[in-house]
């Protein structure tokens, strides 16, 4: 369904006021003493093991399923997998999907694998299809944008990263790059970013935190550095079919980015070391949904993930 856009939303102020952030002293950076505090703080809230291997091991009898790499901090371990067609093939386009990135961000995660389950078969022989639906484990399980480290993965995807999220990703897409035809990113947008992360960021960089807003509905973030108009509105097109695209703030602008298009902003991916820039594909995108929306639900802002990757697909 198509539901009419809503004014934009202010999202609340930070629970955390910088002068009392309670992890170090405002103006000054962190150090290994302030990320340990924080990290104490993280507790486990769910299984990665349950809510992602354990779907992945679904998947085994009718699609490709490889590990890819193990995220590892002290006692915690985690297998990294991904999943793609059996019919691999040479000549046909291939359009890497991601999510969890952001562990955080629950739908990018279920998105990529309903997407799998619903989907999967129906373009494998037409698509090389390459999920890795939680990049992000220690993440996924703490309900956190950050790693163990305290250092977000989405702005870590370079050459030589230390990031060991970031790294194992890029070591599985190195054989294949040159071949890849587009790749989406699965994120969303929700009110911790502004109550929680945000201010979170500001204490660990010694810097004042400045309120923002979040944007109410669905959005995608194109490259400043290899624009793709078409593409991005043959996203929109599809999803706003299924829940509402995010109108512009009262700058013209969603999250402190200029619109350029119905629910698109630009950034510059590989400057900053996003993970839809990784690719050097022609079509990238990154979604945004937000399922603290009054006017969606998280079953929409899972829809939304799939309806993204199905039209990139069709696109293709």
């Amino acid at each position: 369904m198509t539901s009419t856009a809503p004014a934009p939303v202010t999202a609340p102020t930070s629970a955390f006021p910088p002068a009392s952030y309670p992890i170090g002293t405002p103006g000054q950076p962190w150090g290994p003493a302030e990320v340990a505090q924080w990290r104490a703080r993280q507790v486990r809230q769910r299984s990665y093991a349950h809510d992602v291997l354990a779907v992945v091991d679904t998947l085994r009898d009718r699609f490709d399923v490889r590990s890819y790499g193990e995220v590892a901090y002290g006692e915690d371990r985690y297998a990294l997998q991904c999943i793609r067609p059996r019919q691999w093939a040479a000549g046909r386009p291939t359009i890497l999907i991601t999510g969890g990135v952001h562990g955080y961000e629950t739908s990018g995660v279920l998105g990529a694998l309903r997407f799998v389950q619903a989907h999967g078969d129906r373009y494998a022989d037409r698509v090389n299809w390459l999920v890795a639906p939680c990049v992000s484990p220690w993440g996924w399980e703490r309900i956190q944008r950050w790693n163990h480290d305290a250092i977000d993965p989405n702005r870590s995807f370079r050459p030589g990263t230390t990031v060991q999220e970031a790294a194992a990703l890029l070591a599985l897409i190195a054989p294949l790059q040159g071949q890849f035809a587009a790749h989406i990113d699965l994120h969303e947008t929700t009110d911790t970013d502004e109550s929680e992360y945000r201010p979170a960021v500001a204490a660990r960089d010694g810097k004042p935190f400045e309120p923002g807003t979040i944007p109410d509905g669905f959005y995608l973030v194109d490259d400043s550095a290899n624009p793709q108009p078409a593409f991005q509105q043959a996203i929109i097109d599809a999803v706003q079919r299924v829940t509402h695209i995010a109108p512009a703030d009262a700058q013209g602008s969603l999250i402190g980015s200029p619109l350029v298009a119905h629910g698109v902003i630009h950034y510059a991916m590989a400057e900053l070391g996003l993970c839809a820039g990784i690719t050097g594909a022609r079509y990238t995108t990154t979604t945004e949904v937000y399922p603290d929306s009054p006017n969606a639900t998280p079953e929409q802002c899972v829809a939304a993930q799939v309806a993204a990757v199905c039209a990139a697909l069709e696109f293709l």
